[in-house]
């Protein structure tokens, strides 16, 4: 720690718009980490930094802060070059589960630290929890040894790792400051740069759906995001995708882990494909990895292999039947005509009713719940015809789901397809 400096001069600096030194940032987030300030005095101060913004200098010291408030994962002893990704969240987001062991089998190492979901978006970690025996917690001497037998291992980070981000991000969620890209930014980048990897893809989604649901803003997070990568030595790109319809038929666990195997056997939902082809293809240029063309891999059988190692090395059976939820409700067509939209955010939120998410992080979710729809933009359906399927463990939960689901599904004439890539953003 340098200095010693008093909160209320901090706080009273960056109200008034003036930037905070090197020396009053690292002072600021080890004093709270340690329990030194109170969190009525951060709470202000990251009010301030909402209103007032970071400049470049100080969002690379508070990221740097936050790094060193723990420790930090060496890989050094991975054999493979090391490629990370990460996505800011979305709905049907499944992306991770077939990308992970994708890359992997086109020879790089792919250590992927992932969380729980929270509210209308999925997390990684409890959709491969639906899978028996699979566990999300490594020690470090496993997750290094799983890189250098399977190369892709996906499991939750320790506790270890920026403890500030923790406290500071459960901060941000009861004070209304979750939405300042500079706290967004080196809360991802912090955790993302801590764990060591060489390179890394970011997925910044944008739409109803997303976290950003502003492409404007999605684009400047992006931005924001690589800079800081490519400033403490990681190089850095990321891909702006399009997050207004879910990703795939799925939004649920275990039915979000059936959906990628489909992926990984070399099927699959086309835009699921796309993104995951995309991301791979990325991530093996960050690596270096030239010459191999990632599709191929999940046509000839090597990705899938990867999965099943990777999933039986995390003590999960590959083979095992997935968790059904006890009911299913159908929805249908009210009327013929096109599929012009389907609202991410209203599918996110009926699987999240259902049971797949959770409001609280200590909330238990339902492996078996969600949503699988039956109909996606372009597509045309006849009256009658099922648009939805929710999955439950509890009926009584269907009503709120149904009334999420109301008016999400737009029907017209016609629809002008698009790519789920809107463009790639890199550093200046």
């Amino acid at each position: 720690m340098t200095g010693t400096f008093d909160a209320v001069d901090v706080i009273c600096a960056k109200r008034d718009g003036s930037p905070l030194s090197t020396e009053q940032i690292t002072w600021v987030i080890d004093a709270y980490t340690k329990g030194a300030i109170a969190e009525e005095q951060m709470s202000a101060l990251a009010m301030a930094v909402l209103l007032n913004g970071l400049n470049t200098d100080e969002l690379a010291a508070w990221t740097g802060a936050m790094i060193d408030s723990g420790a930090r994962l060496d890989l050094g002893a991975v054999e493979r070059k090391t490629v990370d990704k990460h996505s800011t969240g979305g709905v049907g987001d499944k992306i991770t589960l077939p990308l992970a062991p994708l890359v992997a089998a086109c020879g790089a190492a792919v250590p992927q630290l992932s969380g729980r979901g929270l509210g209308h978006t999925g997390g990684t970690l409890d959709k491969l929890e639906s899978i028996p025996g699979w566990r999300a917690t490594l020690s470090n001497d496993e997750l290094i040894g799983q890189l250098n037998d399977v190369g892709a291992v996906i499991c939750a980070a320790s506790s270890e790792l920026v403890p500030a981000d923790r406290k500071l991000y459960a901060l941000r969620d009861v004070t209304g400051t979750v939405q300042s890209i500079p706290l967004i930014a080196s809360s991802i980048m912090s955790k993302k740069i801590a764990e060591g990897c060489g390179a890394l893809v970011l997925d910044v989604k944008t739409g109803t759906g997303a976290f950003m649901k502003d492409t404007d803003q999605a684009r400047l997070l992006a931005k924001t995001m690589v800079e800081l990568g490519q400033a403490h030595g990681v190089e850095t790109i990321a891909l702006l995708t399009d997050m207004s319809t879910p990703l795939g038929y799925t939004a649920g666990n275990a039915l979000e882990v059936a959906e990628s195997v489909e992926v990984l056997a070399g099927g699959g939902p086309a835009d699921v494909v796309e993104l995951t082809l995309a991301l791979a293809r990325e991530m093996l240029n960050q690596a270096g990895i030239t010459g191999i063309d990632p599709a191929d891999h999940l046509a000839n059988g090597k990705a899938m292999d990867t999965w099943r190692s990777m999933i039986r090395a995390q003590g999960g059976d590959p083979d095992a039947k997935l968790p059904r939820a006890n009911e299913v409700h159908t929805v249908t067509a009210d009327r013929d005509g096109v599929v012009e939209r389907l609202d991410a955010y209203a599918v996110g939120i009926a699987a999240w009713r259902l049971g797949a998410g959770r409001a609280r992080k200590e909330d238990p979710v339902s492996p078996g719940a969600g949503v699988v729809w039956h109909a996606r933009p372009g597509d045309r359906v006849r009256a009658g015809q099922p648009l939805f399927d929710l999955h439950t463990d509890d009926a009584a939960r269907i009503p709120a789901a149904l009334a999420a689901l109301d008016g999400s599904v737009v029907f017209g004439e016609h629809h002008q397809p698009s790519s789920v890539v809107i463009e790639r953003v890199t550093a200046s």
